[in-house]
């Protein structure tokens, strides 16, 4: 079997186009959405990513707002911009970049949550628990907005999740168990006692763990779809280069898979720009 390919970059550009749509439904009643970022440092990865959210704000016609700050800024440094931002009427949402190397939960406190593009504020998480709408962690509905661009079916599926994080493994489980989704969710970590067993009988499988390789063509059901969240850097011929958790194997076994890089990154990107359009659409009475 020969896994079919999870292209999150052309659902990238996919989404780009729907929502150049509702960006000009937006101007014609006078409103242009703005995504603002905070960059601390200079860490490589951070700054390409923040670059590739402002080139996709130009493609679809929002304005953008970056502040980028040197590595030894503050706390107070980086909560005065957040507030900046906050107070600022052309800033629809905006995002901190982690990491920053400081106190990151008191900087996400710190954002207006109806502008938490990230759906990372505790606020916005809590409504996720409650099952209201609010701004929604962009990679965990990247990956459920992915599934169904393919149309793989999510419903009565039984899902796996490796990995336990905030922006990730967490969010995600409580999306997939909504009922909207109604998949039934295993999330498993590093105290899951025989991975490989949980992995085998999962129709589908998110890996978020971090761990290069961690996912391989034996622990796979043949036709599972596998999706690769994992981002580590490993020294491949002297050079450190990104790995994922799902090694090449599992495309011979499973029925989808998401590449890394090019399958959940874009659609982080593409949610990203999702939620700042909805939220505009929201305020101007439009949703």
């Amino acid at each position: 079997m020969t896994a079919q390919i999870l292209d999150g970059k052309a659902i990238l550009a996919t989404i780009k186009e729907e929502l150049r749509g509702r960006v000009a439904v937006l101007a014609e009643h006078g409103i242009t959405p703005g995504l603002g970022t905070v960059l601390v440092g200079d860490d490589p990865g951070s700054t390409w990513y923040v670059g590739a959210k402002h080139k996709d704000c130009a493609d679809i016609g929002l304005s953008s707002i970056r502040r980028d700050l040197p590595a030894d800024s503050s706390l107070d440094d980086v909560l005065g911009v957040v507030r900046e931002l906050n107070a600022d009427p052309a800033c629809t949402g905006f995002l901190v970049q982690q990491p920053t190397g400081l106190d990151e939960n008191r900087i996400l406190a710190e954002v207006d949550p109806a502008k938490d593009v990230d759906g990372l504020h505790p606020t916005n998480l809590g409504w996720l628990v409650l099952g209201q709408e609010a701004p929604l962690p962009c990679t965990p509905v990247g990956v459920v907005e992915l599934l169904r661009r393919y149309e793989v079916p999510i419903a009565g599926a039984r899902v796996v999740v490796v990995g336990r994080g905030i922006t990730v493994g967490r969010p995600l489980s409580l999306i997939l168990t909504r009922r909207s989704e109604n998949a039934t969710v295993v999330q498993c970590h590093t105290g899951t006692v025989d991975l490989a067993a949980e992995v085998r009988r999962a129709d589908i499988v998110v890996a978020a763990a971090g761990v290069p390789g961690l996912i391989t063509g034996s622990m796979v059901k043949p036709g599972a779809a596998v999706l690769d969240v994992g981002v580590s850097r490993v020294v491949e011929d002297g050079k450190s280069v990104i790995a994922g958790d799902v090694a090449p194997d599992v495309a011979e076994v499973a029925g989808w898979v998401s590449p890394n890089p090019g399958g959940v990154g874009p659609m982080t990107r593409a949610m990203l720009l999702t939620n700042v359009v909805e939220i505009a659409e929201k305020q101007a009475g439009l949703r």
